[in-house]
């Protein structure tokens, strides 16, 4: 009787231990083999915790993101650049484009290349055709330079032109426009440069044959610096220097008479008598000189004067030449 009871004791702990193995299973299929999932998010039709979305909903495509050495499934309305999109019954997904291709319509056409290639007929190639030029800003082979141009970047953007013509701006030109000058040098039209200059400065002391004393009349200078030199073809820089004449109180240069005579004595002695006479004929030269000038300018002064009585229509001689 009491083997009967252990026995019908073992039998029911057999039965919760086989119970409680086929429950852990069922849980553990459940996890890895998911089915709908309201829990889902992003457009998923179906999920797992480990890999996201397993399938979309309708019309969205599922883009397998790289996330280490695993991949997460996203649900997206379009493909990311360098995708396509693929539909079929059973799944809509993005594929890879070719290597050389940054976006394309299908595996075999692409809309847009890499940089280094070039996009003709929707291929990607590393050259173009005959009769085609690259075009590195928009990465294709476009129609080649234009009749002006001897090398370009396309058709539009010439980068030297032929003889004759000069470049500016990606065009050649004939003529170059306002504010520019041809540059035989360069080939191209450069800005237009005039000279610039500055103020004048002070006007310098009065001199006269490089002197500065026994005279009455000399010329004084003044200058200015340039501060833009021109173009070959901009506006040429003006006088940067002028004179003009000027008037000072004669005056006897140091050692000409008191100095003179305080040592004439000993100058006498020492010097030969030519000399000496050179320099006594050079000062009368030099005074008679500035007699002249003073004659002169009472010359002059009488002249004008007598030419304004001339024309006085009040003067008896201006009324008998009438």
């Amino acid at each position: 009787m009491q083997l009967q009871v252990l026995s019908f004791v073992l039998f029911l702990h057999c039965m919760e231990y086989t119970d409680s193995q086929q429950h852990a299973s069922r849980h553990r299929q459940h996890k890895q083999t998911p089915g709908l999932n309201p829990g889902c998010e992003g457009g998923c039709l179906t999920c797992s915790d480990y890999n996201g979305c397993l399938s979309c909903k309708p019309r969205l495509f599922i883009y397998l993101e790289r996330n280490g050495m695993r991949q997460i499934g996203v649900c997206l309305s379009s493909c990311p650049n360098g995708y396509y999109g693929t539909r079929s019954p059973d799944i809509n997904k993005c594929t890879k484009c070719k290597s050389d291709c940054d976006s394309c319509f299908n595996r075999n056409f692409c809309t847009r290349c890499k940089a280094g290639f070039y996009l003709h007929r929707g291929k990607c190639q590393e050259s173009c055709p005959e009769g085609l030029v690259p075009s590195a800003t928009q990465r294709e082979c476009v129609p080649g330079c234009a009749g002006e141009c001897e090398s370009c970047v396309n058709s539009d953007t010439c980068t030297r032109c032929k003889a004759g013509l000069h470049l500016l701006q990606g065009k050649c030109h004939h003529v170059c426009p306002d504010d520019f000058e041809a540059n035989e040098q360069l080939m191209a039209c450069t800005p237009l440069v005039h000279c610039e200059v500055g103020e004048w400065g002070e006007w310098g002391p009065c001199s006269r044959r490089g002197k500065g004393c026994g005279f009455k009349r000399g010329e004084e200078s003044r200058a200015r610096e340039i501060l833009q030199g021109p173009s070959p073809h901009g506006k040429p820089c003006p006088p940067t220097s002028e004179k003009r004449k000027c008037v000072v109180k004669r005056k006897i240069c140091p050692g000409r008479r008191r100095g003179e005579r305080r040592h004439h004595n000993s100058r006498k002695r020492k010097e030969p008598q030519d000399s000496w006479q050179e320099r006594e004929r050079e000062r009368e030269r030099e005074k008679e000189a500035g007699d002249r000038e003073d004659v002169e300018d009472r010359n002059k002064t009488e002249h004008r004067h007598s030419r304004g009585q001339d024309r006085d229509p009040t003067s008896p001689a201006g009324g008998a030449a009438h």
